[in-house]
């Protein structure tokens, strides 16, 4: 015998999915006028001769967004499906090519997909070289490129590249990192050899001593080269990210073997220019001092005394000179605004190199 619950059931839920309907349809009408609004605002912006890609801007959007939200749609997935909105609006004002540090699948590919969305073009280059090349030639209006990871420190490459580039650091992304164990194999007993790039590998280290003891570790160039390999070889696994297990079909095997799990690197994003002010700015700078003592300690009163706050400080050997080092620092503010301004004159009384190589807007970082 049928119930009053039974009933009104299948009658509530056919009502709730055809409210769903109607605001999907809504959605897309928006969506529609957006695009229209976009292209528009790309017409104006060639015109007049302005960037395609705007981090300032695309912060403030983004901000606002989460400020309009009433909670009910998680903030990650809101910010997510409008970085997904701004790369379409982008790729229809101007097509945009990004290059980064390859190949596809890296978690260098997964910064620029979270910086840039999907609908712009993204290349994958060999080395961070490469990826300034492809920038500073004008073949690529943006690069991505890590800086550093929280358990292994500075990207060294990246340091001696911007020291020497004219390219500036427009933005900045933070991503945890997840390393796992992918495989065409089903089971652990049957991989031989494991391979990845030697910083994941170090990540993991402790899992694999203990999970696969005498187990055979290969140092490759990247994470992604590493899945190309599992998915090749048998016996093989890689240490890599879940977008390189979907990518080459493989089995995770296992999930987050890295040995901190507050792992998490920070990437940034190449321009010829740096960004404009949001209000809730990063500078970077790099400088060298005189040889005196406790130089370093006036330069950096510089910042101080301003109540500038210095976020990171990393020292890296000039190359012109034996046991002669430059410093890089990123600090809290904009070069537009008086008290940054003041402490980079500041600075300069003290360095005889000065050189301003980023602004970008502040992220705050992750943690898987």
């Amino acid at each position: 015998m049928l119930t009053d619950n039974d009933v009104r059931g299948p009658d509530e839920m056919q009502g709730l999915r055809g409210q769903i309907d109607g605001v999907d349809e809504e959605i897309v009408r928006l969506l529609d006028r957006r695009a229209r609004l976009a292209r528009r605002v790309g017409d104006l912006k060639r015109s007049q001769g302005l960037d395609t890609y705007v981090p300032a801007r695309e912060r403030v959007v983004l901000d606002r967004v989460e400020r309009l939200s009433a909670g009910d749609f998680p903030r990650r997935g809101l910010e997510a499906v409008f970085r997904e909105i701004i790369s379409c609006s982008i790729s229809l004002e101007a097509p945009l090519k990004v290059a980064y540090l390859g190949p596809e699948t890296t978690f260098t590919h997964e910064a620029a997909r979270r910086s840039f969305g999907t609908s712009v073009e993204l290349e994958p280059q060999t080395t961070v070289a490469d990826v300034f090349a492809r920038v500073e030639r004008g073949e690529a209006e943006h690069g991505v490129v890590p800086v550093e990871n929280s358990m292994e420190g500075a990207v060294t490459h990246t340091l001696d590249e911007l020291m020497n580039s004219p390219l500036k650091i427009c933005g900045e992304v933070y991503l945890p990192i997840s390393q796992n164990l992918l495989s065409r194999e089903e089971h652990l007993e049957k991989i031989g050899t494991v391979c990845s790039h030697p910083m994941a590998l170090a990540q993991a280290a402790s899992w694999l001593r203990s999970e696969l003891p005498g187990t055979k570790l290969e140092e490759v160039e990247s994470t992604g080269e590493a899945a190309h390999r599992a998915a090749e070889g048998p016996g093989v696994a890689a240490v890599g990210s879940i977008l390189a297990a979907d990518a080459y079909g493989l089995n995770v095997l296992a999930r987050n073997i890295q040995d901190a799990r507050t792992n998490a690197t920070r990437f940034i994003v190449l321009a010829r220019k740096w960004a404009g002010r949001t209000g809730k700015d990063k500078t970077s700078v790099v400088f060298s001092v005189k040889d005196r003592p406790g130089v370093l300690k006036d330069a950096l009163s510089a910042f101080s005394d301003e109540g500038i706050n210095l976020t990171r400080i990393e020292s890296r050997p000039s190359r012109k000179r034996a046991w002669t080092y430059v410093f890089f620092a990123d600090f809290q503010g904009h070069p537009e605004e008086e008290r940054v301004q003041r402490a980079l004159e500041a600075l300069e009384e003290h360095c005889p190199y000065v050189s301003l190589i980023g602004a970008y807007p502040e992220v705050a970082p992750e943690f898987a």
